[in-house]
């Protein structure tokens, strides 16, 4: 486990475009069809990783508060899992499942998607306007594992709410930290 930052794409950067298997439903989904013309969050997590481990439940608890409001979340797994089996399809699904994800959890196979949005750990997010252009990029909160600092999603809380009233996001935004994100040897 190495401790990696967000790479902080720019402000502005029009969310790229995919077509992904939902480990929940099994189907091929795009982002066309799961994006909201309200918000959007897109999230790049994955099963084994302690940092996604410790914030699992603000990420349920903010998804429910927050789906009701019109705003989209989707959940993306990048890792390598020949090397991270924790991380596969399968094991995606009975996360999901156990956790209780009321949003899709995406698998990136051939970690195109992690490149383009020039994703590096886990977790890292991503709120885009009802125009899909990048409007937060950064931590959910200052907690981390034994840290001792709560769970509230406050910076990821705080963007949404001033995308969803029209105001623009405070431009100090902090990076995600996590794990990197495990890519696959060439």
């Amino acid at each position: 486990m190495s401790l990696t930052q967000s790479n902080m794409l720019p402000l502005g950067t029009v969310a790229p475009d995919f077509t992904l298997l939902d480990t929940v439903s099994g189907k091929e989904v795009s982002l066309k069809e799961l994006s909201s013309t309200r918000a959007t969050v897109i999230m790049f997590i994955c099963n084994h990783c302690p940092y996604v481990i410790h914030v699992n439940e603000e990420i349920v608890r903010l998804a429910k508060d927050y789906q009701s409001a019109g705003v989209a979340f989707i959940a993306i797994s990048s890792n390598d899992v020949v090397n991270y089996p924790a991380d596969a399809p399968d094991k995606m699904t009975a996360l999901a499942k156990a956790e209780g994800y009321t949003f899709p959890y995406l698998y990136d196979e051939t970690q195109a998607v992690a490149k383009a949005y020039d994703a590096a750990c886990t977790p890292d997010f991503y709120v885009f306007d009802g125009d899909l252009r990048l409007a937060y990029r950064g931590q959910l909160d200052g907690s981390r594992p034994n840290s001792g600092i709560p769970l509230t999603g406050e910076d990821l809380r705080s963007a949404l709410d001033a995308v969803l009233l029209g105001r623009p996001v405070a431009s100090e935004q902090r990076p995600s930290a996590g794990c990197n994100i495990k890519w696959k040897k060439a």
